[in-house]
Protein backbone atom coordinates (compact mmCIF):
# COMPACT_ATOMS: atom_id res chain seq x y z
CA UNK A 1 0.00 0.00 0.00
CA UNK A 2 2.56 2.35 0.85
CA UNK A 3 4.64 1.77 -2.33
CA UNK A 4 1.70 2.74 -4.53
CA UNK A 5 1.14 5.53 -2.33
CA UNK A 6 4.64 6.81 -3.01
CA UNK A 7 4.22 6.32 -7.10
CA UNK A 8 0.80 8.54 -6.94
CA UNK A 9 2.91 10.81 -4.56
CA UNK A 10 5.91 10.76 -7.14
CA UNK A 11 3.61 10.95 -10.42
CA UNK A 12 1.95 13.95 -8.94
CA UNK A 13 4.99 16.01 -7.88
CA UNK A 14 5.67 15.29 -11.35
CA UNK A 15 2.52 16.69 -12.90
CA UNK A 16 2.73 19.58 -10.66
CA UNK A 17 6.54 20.58 -11.64
CA UNK A 18 5.11 19.88 -15.32
CA UNK A 19 2.28 22.53 -14.97
CA UNK A 20 5.10 25.36 -12.81
CA UNK A 21 7.42 24.73 -15.95
CA UNK A 22 4.71 26.00 -17.71
CA UNK A 23 3.36 28.85 -15.73
CA UNK A 24 7.02 30.35 -15.06
CA UNK A 25 7.23 31.10 -19.12
CA UNK A 26 7.91 34.65 -19.48
CA UNK A 27 4.80 36.61 -21.33
CA UNK A 28 5.97 39.11 -23.78
CA UNK A 29 4.74 42.73 -23.99
CA UNK A 30 5.15 45.80 -25.68
CA UNK A 31 6.80 48.81 -23.70
CA UNK A 32 7.45 52.07 -24.46
CA UNK A 33 11.07 53.55 -24.37
CA UNK A 34 12.53 56.66 -24.48
CA UNK A 35 12.62 57.04 -27.85
CA UNK A 36 8.72 56.40 -28.53
CA UNK A 37 7.87 58.87 -25.51
CA UNK A 38 9.92 61.77 -26.62
CA UNK A 39 8.28 61.52 -30.35
CA UNK A 40 4.76 61.56 -28.90
CA UNK A 41 5.91 64.48 -26.77
CA UNK A 42 7.04 66.02 -30.28
CA UNK A 43 3.73 65.66 -31.84
CA UNK A 44 1.89 66.75 -28.88
CA UNK A 45 3.89 69.86 -28.37
CA UNK A 46 3.71 70.77 -32.33
CA UNK A 47 0.10 70.62 -31.82
CA UNK A 48 0.38 73.04 -29.00
CA UNK A 49 2.36 75.41 -30.94
CA UNK A 50 0.69 75.10 -33.65
CA UNK A 51 -2.59 76.78 -31.28
CA UNK A 52 -0.38 78.77 -29.16
CA UNK A 53 -0.67 76.59 -26.05
CA UNK A 54 1.78 76.38 -23.53
CA UNK A 55 1.53 73.45 -21.69
CA UNK A 56 3.56 70.49 -19.45
CA UNK A 57 3.61 67.50 -21.47
CA UNK A 58 4.08 64.20 -19.65
CA UNK A 59 4.30 60.60 -20.61
CA UNK A 60 4.68 57.93 -17.91
CA UNK A 61 4.90 53.55 -18.30
CA UNK A 62 3.07 50.57 -17.72
CA UNK A 63 3.89 51.20 -13.96
CA UNK A 64 3.56 54.98 -13.67
CA UNK A 65 7.24 56.24 -13.75
CA UNK A 66 7.55 59.35 -15.68
CA UNK A 67 9.53 58.64 -18.35
CA UNK A 68 9.11 61.95 -20.49
CA UNK A 69 8.11 65.29 -19.58
CA UNK A 70 8.51 69.08 -21.49
CA UNK A 71 7.70 72.04 -20.43
CA UNK A 72 7.27 74.71 -23.05
CA UNK A 73 8.12 78.37 -22.67
CA UNK A 74 5.71 79.96 -19.80
CA UNK A 75 3.95 77.10 -19.07
CA UNK A 76 2.08 77.59 -15.90
CA UNK A 77 4.03 75.98 -13.45
CA UNK A 78 1.48 74.47 -11.39
CA UNK A 79 0.25 72.59 -14.05
CA UNK A 80 3.48 70.53 -13.70
CA UNK A 81 2.42 68.28 -11.03
CA UNK A 82 -1.18 68.24 -12.85
CA UNK A 83 0.15 66.45 -16.61
CA UNK A 84 1.65 63.62 -14.10
CA UNK A 85 -1.25 63.06 -11.96
CA UNK A 86 -3.54 63.18 -15.14
CA UNK A 87 -1.33 60.26 -16.77
CA UNK A 88 -0.95 57.76 -14.16
CA UNK A 89 -4.85 58.09 -13.38
CA UNK A 90 -5.76 57.70 -16.96
CA UNK A 91 -2.99 54.45 -16.23
CA UNK A 92 -4.43 53.51 -13.28
CA UNK A 93 -7.99 53.39 -14.03
CA UNK A 94 -7.91 52.52 -17.60
CA UNK A 95 -9.19 54.74 -19.11
CA UNK A 96 -9.61 58.74 -20.40
CA UNK A 97 -9.34 61.34 -18.02
CA UNK A 98 -12.66 62.90 -19.21
CA UNK A 99 -14.39 59.43 -18.05
CA UNK A 100 -14.25 61.12 -14.56
CA UNK A 101 -14.49 64.50 -15.69
CA UNK A 102 -17.74 63.85 -16.95
CA UNK A 103 -19.62 61.72 -14.23
CA UNK A 104 -18.48 64.65 -11.85
CA UNK A 105 -20.66 67.10 -14.27
CA UNK A 106 -23.12 64.19 -14.43
CA UNK A 107 -23.07 65.11 -10.67
CA UNK A 108 -21.67 61.96 -8.94
CA UNK A 109 -19.05 63.81 -7.24
CA UNK A 110 -18.10 60.76 -5.00
CA UNK A 111 -15.73 60.02 -8.37
CA UNK A 112 -13.84 63.14 -6.34
CA UNK A 113 -12.84 60.51 -3.37
CA UNK A 114 -11.29 57.82 -5.56
CA UNK A 115 -7.97 57.56 -5.28
CA UNK A 116 -5.75 58.78 -8.00
CA UNK A 117 -8.98 59.63 -10.28
CA UNK A 118 -8.56 63.21 -11.57
CA UNK A 119 -11.67 64.60 -13.21
CA UNK A 120 -10.17 66.86 -15.54
CA UNK A 121 -9.86 66.16 -19.26
CA UNK A 122 -6.33 65.80 -20.72
CA UNK A 123 -5.08 61.99 -19.46
CA UNK A 124 -4.80 59.35 -22.25
CA UNK A 125 -3.82 55.92 -21.25
CA UNK A 126 -1.87 54.29 -24.06
CA UNK A 127 -2.49 51.10 -25.94
CA UNK A 128 -1.01 48.32 -27.78
CA UNK A 129 -1.86 45.04 -28.93
CA UNK A 130 -4.76 45.74 -26.58
CA UNK A 131 -3.06 45.95 -23.48
CA UNK A 132 -2.00 49.52 -21.30
CA UNK A 133 1.78 50.39 -22.20
CA UNK A 134 1.34 53.97 -20.37
CA UNK A 135 -0.75 56.83 -20.78
CA UNK A 136 0.23 60.86 -21.61
CA UNK A 137 -0.74 63.63 -19.58
CA UNK A 138 -0.82 67.11 -20.57
CA UNK A 139 -1.87 70.47 -18.80
CA UNK A 140 -1.82 74.43 -19.19
CA UNK A 141 -5.20 74.78 -21.24
CA UNK A 142 -8.73 74.75 -20.73
CA UNK A 143 -9.55 70.73 -20.62
CA UNK A 144 -10.30 70.10 -24.08
CA UNK A 145 -7.08 72.18 -25.32
CA UNK A 146 -5.38 69.59 -22.97
CA UNK A 147 -7.16 66.74 -24.73
CA UNK A 148 -6.37 67.79 -27.99
CA UNK A 149 -2.65 68.26 -27.02
CA UNK A 150 -2.95 64.53 -25.79
CA UNK A 151 -4.19 62.99 -29.10
CA UNK A 152 -1.73 64.11 -30.82
CA UNK A 153 0.70 62.75 -29.16
CA UNK A 154 -1.92 59.07 -28.86
CA UNK A 155 -1.97 59.80 -32.63
CA UNK A 156 2.26 59.95 -33.30
CA UNK A 157 1.95 56.14 -31.44
CA UNK A 158 -0.53 54.69 -33.46
CA UNK A 159 1.56 56.12 -36.03
CA UNK A 160 4.77 53.88 -34.84
CA UNK A 161 3.05 51.04 -34.20
CA UNK A 162 1.45 50.80 -37.48
CA UNK A 163 5.35 50.55 -38.74
CA UNK A 164 5.43 54.28 -39.84
CA UNK A 165 7.73 56.76 -38.49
Amino acid sequence: MTRILKTLLTCGTLLAAAGLLNAQQLSTKRTLNLEIAKRMVAAAEAEARKNNFTMFICVVDDGGNVMFIERMDDAQLGSFEVSMEKAKSALLFKRPTKAFEDVVAGGRVAVMKLPGALPVEGGIPLMADGKIIGAIGVSGGTSPQDAQVAQAGVAALEGMLKGGK
